[in-house]
């Protein structure tokens, strides 16, 4: 039902769909007999955490064009029950195509996405289906109930990403948001990994959201991606306290879940810091990693700075009320008391 209030240029191809159920099928078996060459992973896995529109897709950009890390493109996304198989008919269709046979093949366009949603076969991609596969989440909150967090196939979970990175010889970097609220669990199940939680000025991320119900639904009315516990109460709310909520409880879900990760297996990254010097960032990644026995290149050469976007692109009066939305939100929740209405 949902699909229908999309806006056309964001409804689900569902013959696409099909599609991929199908050919998953088929190849899960084959998935299956290469899982059992391979038990863990080779070297840190990055995991990115953190809010939708705080900066993830850009930095997970950043990460691909540095060419130091294994990543989940547009077209591995299309095996997300065979991530082994996807990657190495990537490289047989993209990577080693020396003679250019099929260069049809639509490059990255590095920096640019819409919604998340990266251009090119080889752009990064947050293989949320993969994910889907063992995780599953509650349909009025987008987290994992116990008994079912229980029953999570990890062994399986953990060799499909290590035959992953088998195929692609690199550190795997993934977007990791789809668990968000249960980053104590993942953190468990890998011997080595750095967790990274972006952040950004929340009245943007705000700001952001409500743009992209606008532009996925055509109306601000709708909920737009991560739905917190709180959702039961929020969704009766007015869209900018709706969204302010949005932000501050599922910021406050990462925060709570990197503070029981060891120190030296996390970092956090300013969205603001990020792109007014990457290259700090980029040693920061690159102290943590050598910590944990990998050696990333010591010379930075991606580019120097970015724009942040950071502008109020709102009526003034109602760019106050966002950030009155966001005071109240955390002043209820410090008092532990129900935000009051306006009404």
């Amino acid at each position: 039902m949902e699909n229908d209030k999309r806006t056309a240029e964001f409804r689900r191809n569902l013959k696409l769909e099909q599609v991929l159920i199908e050919l998953n099928g088929l190849l899960a078996g084959c998935q299956a007999t290469v899982n059992e060459k391979y038990e863990k992973l080779r070297y840190p896995i990055l995991l990115l955490m953190g809010v939708p529109r705080s900066g993830t897709t850009l930095f997970m950009q950043w990460l691909a064009e540095s060419g130091c890390w294994g990543y989940t493109t547009n077209l591995i996304s299309r095996f997300y029950a065979a991530p082994y198989i996807g990657a190495r008919l990537q490289q047989a269709l993209i990577e080693n195509d020396f003679r250019g046979e099929l260069t049809d093949f639509k490059k990255p366009v590095p920096y640019e996405s819409t919604l998340g949603k990266t251009r090119g076969a080889l752009s990064p991609h947050e293989f949320f289906f993969f994910w889907g596969r063992f995780f599953t989440l509650g349909k009025d909150a987008h987290i994992v109930s116990p008994e079912n967090l229980a029953k999570v196939d990890t062994a399986k979970f953990v060799r499909e990403l290590a035959s992953l990175e088998a195929a692609l010889e690199k550190p795997l970097a993934m977007k990791a948001m789809y668990l968000n609220w249960h980053i104590p669990f993942l953190d468990g199940l890998f011997e080595r990994a750095l967790f990274i939680h972006m952040k950004r000025d929340p009245a943007y991320v705000v700001q952001s959201l409500l743009e992209s119900r606008q532009k996925f639904f055509g109306s601000e009315e709708m909920w737009y991606s991560v739905k917190p516990p709180e959702y039961e109460w929020l969704k009766d709310r007015e869209p900018v306290e709706q969204v302010a909520g949005q932000v501050y409880y599922t910021c406050k879900a990462t925060e709570t879940g990197m503070a029981q990760v060891a120190e030296e297996r996390q970092l956090t990254v300013d969205y603001e810091q990020f792109c007014a010097a990457p290259a700090e960032v980029w040693n920061a990644i690159r102290t943590k990693m050598a910590a944990q026995g990998h050696a990333l290149d010591a010379e930075y050469k991606g580019p120097a700075r970015f724009e942040t976007g950071n502008t109020a692109r709102m009526p003034a009066e109602r760019w106050q009320a966002l950030q009155e939305a966001i005071v109240a939100i955390q002043q209820a929740d410090m008092k532990h008391e129900p935000l009051k209405s306006k009404s």
